[in-house]
């Protein structure tokens, strides 16, 4: 499973929950801020790649959860102090943490009644999910990967026989890349379609004690991934990951392939909000607000299973024709599964109205748009 934030842009000023927020596009040196809605998501990670045992198949993210997750508001200045007290309670118990864990156990419930009551669950999240909050619940059956700080404070666990609990000696998953004494070890993640070699370390057992407390955690550090601007030029490196996981006992190849499969999350976002449009209705009724981006993650849910269910996992000869520049091309995106759609309803227009849908004005809109 994957988890990410998001935020819907917005125009109106009277759109309920609507407020000011960072911009992650922002650049480093110089904060922008973007107007709208935040919205939290999970999507079930399928890794389409062990079904079908052809590497070139990669991972599909089905969103699961699209749920608004507003910034409680500051009081102005002239505020009494207990508006002021009132507004730091609900900071604390609603925030985007708080309701992350939420979200957690609701799914959690929902896959108990569906049958999977002994199946685990991997929670792959970024850094803004790294915090107390989450590592410290207590969660059932659900374990969380996430991407640390490299200048987090970490140690062992105190030595036998001592009255303390965390070892005095502290270090940093920096340290830890740079410490020569572990050793790097070598596996293959799938990614872009390839199984490529990856090289990293783990250190069990140990504490982040602002984090974590006493919950014992496991870190996993992915080397620095060299690469070249030119064939001749000289080589740099990306930044490395740090990983931090309450799992003690799944492969470390299962829980970096796992992390890396989170990507397909930031695809849906790209796919909900530049070819579903998600949060360009204008709609002001608080409900309406909550409601219609859920329901349009929803069908784009349903379109991702459909095309899955029908087509397979890669773009066979059911889609419309790619341009001579993209015919290598080997998973269907979802502006292909949308044209596709398109061109199903126009040749099948009987029976859908049967169903008693009406397309003629979607018919009319796809041919202005042509």
């Amino acid at each position: 499973m994957a988890l990410d934030d998001t935020k819907i842009k917005k125009v109106g000023k009277k759109i309920p929950y609507a407020q000011y927020y960072r911009d992650p596009l922002s650049p480093p040196f110089h904060t922008n801020f973007v107007y709208g809605l935040r919205m939290l998501q999970a999507s079930a990670t399928l890794p389409l790649y062990k079904l079908a045992k052809e590497e070139d198949a990669s991972p599909r993210g089905i969103p699961i959860r699209f749920t608004n997750v507003p910034v409680v508001k500051k009081p102005r200045g002239k505020a009494t102090e207990a508006e002021k007290q009132n507004y730091l309670k609900m900071k604390k118990e609603h925030n985007l943490s708080i309701a992350t864990l939420e979200v957690l156990k609701d799914i959690r419930k929902s896959y108990d009644m569906a049958g999977a009551k002994n199946k685990p669950i991997i929670y792959a999240c970024d850094g803004s999910f790294c915090n107390r909050t989450i590592f410290t619940a207590q969660l059932d059956r659900c374990y969380i990967l996430a991407r640390a700080r490299k200048d987090a404070k970490l140690c062992f666990p105190a030595k036998e026989g001592s009255r303390r609990t965390y070892s005095e000696n502290k270090f940093t998953p920096e340290n830890i890349r740079q410490d020569k004494s572990v050793l790097w070890k070598s596996g293959k993640v799938l990614l872009g379609g390839k199984y490529r070699k990856t090289k990293y370390k783990e250190v069990k057992n140990i504490f982040w004690q602002r984090g974590a407390k006493n919950k014992p955690l496991r870190l996993i550090v992915i080397a620095p991934t060299p690469y070249k601007t030119t064939k001749n030029g000289k080589t740099y490196y990306r930044d490395a990951a740090y990983l931090l996981t309450t799992n003690m006992n799944i492969s470390t190849q299962k829980l970096i392939q796992a992390y890396f499969d989170r990507w397909e999350i930031e695809v849906n976002h790209r796919d909900e909000k530049t070819i579903l449009g998600v949060g360009e209705a204008q709609v002001r009724n608080p409900f309406s607000v909550l409601k219609q981006p859920a329901a349009i993650v929803a069908s784009y849910s349903m379109l991702l299973l459909a095309a899955l269910s029908c087509f397979g996992t890669h773009r066979g000869g059911s889609y419309l024709p790619l341009p001579r520049w993209r015919r290598k091309a080997r998973r269907p995106s979802c502006q292909d599964m949308v044209n596709l759609l398109r061109k199903e309803l126009t040749e099948n227009k009987k029976c859908v109205s049967e169903l008693g849908v009406n397309i003629d004005p979607i018919i009319s809109l796809v041919k202005s748009a042509a």
